[in-house]
């Protein structure tokens, strides 16, 4: 089976501290998690009404095929709480984006969005 490292962009201003970290035992218990980032408070984008996100990231290897994985990380932001009925850049339990698969970067947040950028960098 193929190993792939892939970095997690991690996210939530619903309780975050307890949700990135119960987040973060969960994954563990299905990939390998080899680091994580620093995390910071970023206001809020687009709907400014509502709690600051604590942002970091996570490097981890896995069997998983990115696919598998996207569905595994929806799973588990919906196993947290996620609700998917609210607004794109409303509140959120928990969020994760795969930014970078095998040393490609596969998601434009991070040149848009200098948290993403450093936390990335960070991990690299």
């Amino acid at each position: 089976m193929n190993e792939n490292e892939c970095i997690i962009g991690i996210g939530s201003n619903i309780n975050p501290e307890n949700n990135i970290k119960t987040s973060l035992t969960m994954l563990a218990q299905k990939v390998e998690v080899m680091k994580t980032s620093s995390w910071t408070k970023i206001k809020p984008l687009g709907i400014i009404e509502q709690d600051d996100f604590m942002n970091g990231a996570v490097k981890i290897r896995t069997t998983m095929s990115m696919e598998e994985l996207i569905h595994y990380l929806k799973g588990l932001e919906d196993g947290i709480g996620r609700d998917r009925t609210l607004p794109k850049y409303g509140p959120r339990m928990i969020d994760f984006d795969i930014i970078v698969w095998n040393d490609e970067i596969v998601d434009n947040d991070y040149y848009t969005r200098d948290f993403v950028r450093n936390a990335i960098d960070e991990l690299k």
